[in-house]
C-alpha cells in the first residue's frame, strides 16, 4: 500500500477509510480510476480497525461481528479475505443470573422454568395484560407492551438506560420498535445467512481492498482541502457532515463509546466472547473477550475490553447517531446545503448520519458505485 501523494490529480478523493470508502475505492480502482484516500487517523479501516497484540486480534473500536443475508455481499468481501465460522452468542449478567441473548427459549426457560412456546407465550401475555399500558409515550411502555415486564426489567432496561445516558421513560418509545422473541432453542444472535470475522483481522482485509490507492493518514480534510483544492473531480465525503459544514447549522449530537482493554495472564477471562451486563449500577455495558472472535487454543494469555458509553465530545469518535426531532431536523438542514456542493458525495455513517450495519454500508457502497462508475 503506497502511503504518498504520489500523483498530483485524481479522479476521486475519498474522504475516511472506513468500509464505505474502502468498498467504493475498490470499484473504482478496478475501472482504472486514480484514488486517493486520506483520513484522520492513523490507520485505515475505520472502526473495523483490527491490531495483533499477544497474538490476538484486537477489534479496538469495539465487537464487530460479519453477517449479512445479501449473497451480493458476501461474495464481494470474500474477495479479500478468508471467513471463520464464528456465530455470536451473547450472555446476559443481571446482578449475576445469567441469561441467553437473543430472547429465545433458553433465556424464557431461564426466567421462569418454561419448556414450551405455549408457556412462554403465555406469561408474556399475562405481564402485558397487568402492565395495562392504554397509551404509548416513551421507550419503557413500549418495550414492556412488546415483552412483558420481567425481560424489561432484567434484560433492557439497564443496557438501555446505560447505552443512552437517559432514563427509559425518557427516552422516545420508536428506539425500540420491535424486539424479536424466538420461541425456539436457539442462541444464534443473528439470522443472517452469512456469518463469521475475516481470519487475520479486518484491518488486512480493507488493505486488500485499497491496493493501487494513495493513502495519507494523519490528515484532515479541512487542513487538506485548503492546501489541495482541485485535488480531484469528486470527492466522496465519509466524514461528519456537520463537520464539512463548520457545524454553521448547529451541531450533531452522538453517543460515544470508551473502552477499557486488559490484558491478564491466563487463557480465559469469561469463557464467552460477549457478555452484556444489563443492571444500570455496573457502569460499562458489555465485555468482550477477543480470542474467541478467532480462537487458538495455544493462547496462554487473553485480552477483554469493557465498554463504556458516554456523551460525545470534541476529541471522542462518534459512534451512534441521537435520533430525536432535533437531530432529525437539524441533518435535513445539512442535507439541503449538501445538494450545493457539486461533485460531493455525502457517504456513509457519519456522511448520512445514519446507523449502518456493516453489510447495509458495503451494499450502499456497491449500489452507489454501479450508479456513479456505471459506462
Amino acid at each position: 500500500m503506497l502511503y504518498n501523494r504520489g500523483m498530483k490529480h485524481y479522479d476521486y478523493l475519498i474522504v475516511g477509510c472506513g468500509l464505505f470508502g474502502a468498498t467504493f475505492a475498490n470499484i473504482a480502482l478496478q475501472q482504472g480510476k486514480k484514488v486517493l484516500i486520506i483520513d484522520k487517523r492513523n490507520h485505515v479501516a475505520g472502526n473495523i480497525y483490527t491490531e495483533e497484540r499477544e497474538k490476538i486480534h484486537v477489534h479496538v473500536y469495539g465487537a464487530h461481528i460479519f453477517h449479512t443475508s445479501f449473497e451480493r455481499v458476501w461474495k464481494y468481501v470474500n474477495q479479500f479475505a478468508t471467513f471463520n465460522n464464528f456465530i455470536n452468542n451473547v450472555i446476559a449478567d443481571y446482578k449475576g443470573e445469567r441469561y441467553h441473548l437473543p430472547f429465545n427459549m433458553n433465556t424464557f426457560h431461564e426466567l421462569w422454568g418454561v419448556n414450551t412456546e405455549e408457556e412462554a407465550k403465555a406469561v408474556i401475555a399475562k405481564q402485558i395484560k397487568e402492565a395495562n399500558i392504554k397509551e404509548i409515550t416513551n421507550l419503557e411502555e413500549q418495550a414492556i407492551s412488546l415483552v412483558g415486564t420481567d425481560v424489561y426489567q432484567k434484560l433492557i432496561k439497564g443496557y438501555t438506560e446505560k447505552q443512552w445516558g437517559r432514563d427509559c421513560k425518557e427516552l422516545p418509545s420508536f428506539i425500540i420498535k420491535r424486539l424479536p422473541l424466538r420461541f425456539t432453542y436457539d442462541n444464534n444472535y443473528f439470522n443472517d445467512k452469512y456469518q463469521g470475522i475475516p481470519i487475520g483481522g479486518y484491518t488486512k482485509m480493507v488493505e486488500k481492498m485499497i491496493e493501487g490507492a494513495d493513502v495519507l493518514l494523519n490528515t484532515k480534510y479541512q487542513d487538506f482541502i485548503k492546501d489541495n483544492p482541485h485535488v480531484a473531480d469528486k470527492i466522496i465525503y465519509t466524514g461528519p457532515i456537520d463537520e464539512y459544514f463548520d457545524f454553521k447549522l448547529g451541531k450533531l449530537e452522538y453517543r460515544t463509546v470508551e473502552f477499557e482493554v486488559l490484558t491478564f495472564d491466563k487463557p480465559d477471562y469469561q469463557g464467552n466472547a460477549v457478555v452484556n451486563y444489563t443492571e444500570r449500577e455496573i457502569p460499562y455495558t458489555r465485555i468482550i473477550e477477543h480470542k474467541y472472535f478467532d480462537k487458538h487454543d495455544d493462547q496462554l494469555k487473553t485480552i477483554i475490553s469493557k465498554e463504556y458509553p458516554s456523551e460525545y465530545s470534541e476529541g471522542k469518535e462518534p459512534y451512534y447517531p441521537v435520533n430525536n426531532e432535533r437531530n432529525s431536523t437539524l441533518v435535513q438542514g445539512y442535507q439541503e446545503l449538501a445538494k450545493n456542493e457539486k461533485n460531493v458525495f455525502f457517504k456513509g455513517r457519519l456522511g448520512e448520519y445514519k446507523y449502518y450495519d456493516m453489510d447495509d454500508v458495503i451494499l450502499s457502497a456497491l449500489e452507489f458505485a454501479d450508479e456513479e462508475l456505471k459506462a
